[in-house]
Order: structure tokens, then C-alpha cells, then sequence
């Protein structure tokens, strides 16, 4: 399946992937500064998101998803940088690939077999909740409190109301779709594999303690070093924080080693 994208920029390939409550027009902020420094970002929709959308039951392999689009749109090597769904696929994708991975940046990553903070079940519940009630805008309600900090501005938590109702919308309609077996596996082993790929992970400060959990592991786990902390964010850090998150992505990517040639064709 090709995944709907949006590009601006020459450069170095950057694959933004976007989070679970959104699609890929959470990184339009990003676009236009990443291309301004000199990089090729790439917004990609993940399946069942956005523009993506998934026919009834359609077994679903995001990763493979992600590197027919980047086959499809010339980027041999890349940079992936994802926010939680979106970090999980960018490992996903480091895991099937790793001869083609610049370098991982994810943000608000928790691994599913990490037992969820009274917070975050509260969260799933309300969601829950309100979609067995057949009322969508509070589950939208539900979604923007849980992955928004209390700071947010107004602009953000429209834009994020938006996306989530659109993939809310799409959830109700087709339903969820039937995974492929997940690359990851289960333990940290296909992890640890990953610590020859450069790394940065990060948390919004005001996410909730799952995320910091699961990013401490994931750091140690790649052997990424200290957690970055994003000042003044929630779980969607990107959306709310653009200009400090291009600002730890692009002086992450310019640390990266120059490109080699192409390896996989």
C-alpha cells in the first residue's frame, strides 16, 4: 500500500510519522522549517490515518507500508522521526530494514507490554466510553484532554480535535484493522540489535508517566543515552512544541555521518 505523503525540501530524506489521534498533517508546522534547513521531509499517513484509508479487513503491515511509499518517492536512505504510533513504526521499520536507517528520533514511546498508569487507563476508558455511546465529540473531547497538555494553545487543540475525529470517524467506519505479525517481536533483543543506528528519544514533559517509563527504556535499550525532556508539552510534543522539536531533530541529523550510496538495490 502506498501511504498518502506531503514533502517540501531538498536534502537528506527526514520521515516524519505522525501519532495515533492524528495523521500526517500534524507535522505542517515542521514542513516548511525543516526545508528551510536543508533536509527532505517526508509526512507520511499511516494505514487507517488520514488519507490511508484501509479497505474492510485489510491485514495491515505499516512498516512495509512506509518503505514501499519511500521505494515509491526515490528516498533510499532516511532519517525516521516518529510520535508515539509513529515511533512504533519508525523501530518497526529500523528492524526490517536497518541498512537503510540514518538515524531514529521518537518521541512518547511506550511498549505494549508495559502494564498502563491508572492515568492512561483512564484515558482508554473515556474514549471507550463515549464511542459505546455513539457520542464521537466526546470521545474527541475524551482525546484532546488526554494527549494535550493543560497549555496548549487553542490552535493546537483544534487541530488535534480534528485529526482525532477524522481517525475516529475512519475507526468507526472500517473498524480496526487486523495487524501483521509485529517485527518487534516481544522482549528487548530486536531493540538492542538497533544500538549500531544513531538515536534521540524524547517526552513531552507533561506526558503521562507511561511515556516517560517506556522512553528511559527505550533509551537504554538502544543505547541512546539521557532522555530528552520537551519543556511545555504533552503526548503530542511535536504538534505543540514545532520549533524546539525541529530544533532537537535537525541538530540530531547534523551529527549523523554524511550518506553512503545505496545499499538495499
Amino acid at each position: 500500500m502506498l501511504l498518502p505523503s506531503t514533502q517540501a525540501g531538498r536534502g537528506r530524506p527526514v520521515v516524519l510519522l505522525h501519532a495515533r489521534p492524528t495523521d500526517r498533517t500534524m507535522w505542517n508546522a515542521h514542513l516548511p522549517l525543516l526545508a528551510e534547513a536543508g533536509v527532505r521531509a517526508i509526512a507520511l499517513d499511516l494505514p487507517g490515518h488520514g488519507d490511508a484509508t484501509v479497505p474492510d479487513r485489510r491485514v495491515v503491515a505499516p512498516w512495509s507500508d512506509v518503505l514501499d511509499t519511500l521505494d515509491h518517492l526515490g528516498a533510499d536512505r532516511f532519517v525516521l522521526a516518529g510520535n508515539s504510533l509513529g515511533a512504533l513504526v519508525a523501530l518497526q521499520v529500523a528492524v526490517t530494514a536497518p541498512e537503510r536507517v540514518d538515524g531514529l528520533a521518537l518521541v512518547g514511546y511506550r511498549p505494549h507490554d508495559q502494564p498502563a498508569s491508572p492515568r492512561l487507563d483512564a484515558a482508554w476508558e473515556a474514549e471507550r466510553t463515549a464511542l459505546a455511546a455513539g457520542d464521537l465529540e466526546a470521545a474527541v473531547k475524551a482525546g484532546v484532554e488526554a494527549w494535550t497538555s493543560t497549555g496548549a494553545t487553542e490552535e493546537v487543540r483544534t487541530h488535534a480535535a480534528r485529526m482525532l475525529h477524522r481517525q475516529l470517524t475512519e475507526q468507526l467506519t472500517h473498524g480496526e484493522p487486523p495487524q501483521a505479525t509485529d517485527p518487534l517481536g516481544t522482549g528487548p533483543a530486536p531493540l538492542r540489535a538497533l544500538r549500531g543506528v544513531a538515536a534521540l528519544v524524547g517526552v513531552g514533559e507533561h506526558d503521562m508517566p507511561d511515556f516517560h517509563e517506556g522512553g528511559e527504556s527505550l533509551a537504554r535499550d538502544l543505547g541512546a543515552g539521557r532522555i530528552t525532556v520537551i519543556p511545555d508539552a504533552g503526548h503530542l510534543a511535536p504538534l505543540e512544541q514545532p520549533a524546539v522539536f525541529c530544533t532537537l531533530l535537525l541538530d540530531f541529523v547534523r551529527r549523523l555521518p554524511q550518506q553512503s550510496s545505496p545499499a538495499h538495490r
